[in-house]
């Protein structure tokens, strides 16, 4: 089983490059023992399945607990905008990002389903994106700062 997972391209090309080490969440993925790659859903303005990454493990705690612990491997430069994302919310999961994979063409969901509509967080698919998987990626370019 793989996820499908929505997230913005900017942090999309951060997980693409590993500049960003966790992907946070404020919903669970409790079956992620059986999710074999999670497929990255670039959201507007790109619209594109962009690459994947395998989910190392899951970390819960307090958005604070979260941040002290993985802040600097966020991909997020302002506690502001991490807490922000995490208003009214007592507890967020990190999900630790392995072997990031990019897509060596970007890939318009709706070529491969009618009806696509993209999930708000995340869903569950079955062999939906196989064809996406199947193609040629590319192994994580190192940001140069």
């Amino acid at each position: 089983m793989n996820v499908l997972l929505s997230i913005k391209p900017e942090f999309a090309e951060k997980i693409l490059t590993s500049q960003k080490k966790y992907e946070f969440r404020k919903t669970p993925i409790s079956k992620a023992d059986s999710v074999e790659n999670v497929i990255l859903y670039a959201s507007s303005p790109a619209q594109r399945i962009v690459g994947s990454f395998e989910i190392n493990q899951i970390t819960s705690g307090s958005p604070s607990e979260l941040w002290e612990q993985y802040g600097d491997a966020s991909g997020i430069e302002e506690r502001n905008r991490f807490m922000e994302y995490y208003s009214g919310k007592q507890e967020g999961y990190a999900i630790e990002i392995g072997n990031p994979r990019r897509l060596l063409t970007a890939v318009d969901p709706t070529e491969l389903i009618d009806d696509f509509t993209p999930p708000v967080s995340f869903q569950y698919v079955n062999g939906e994106f196989d064809s996406v998987l199947e193609q040629g990626t590319v192994e994580p370019s190192v940001a140069s700062d």
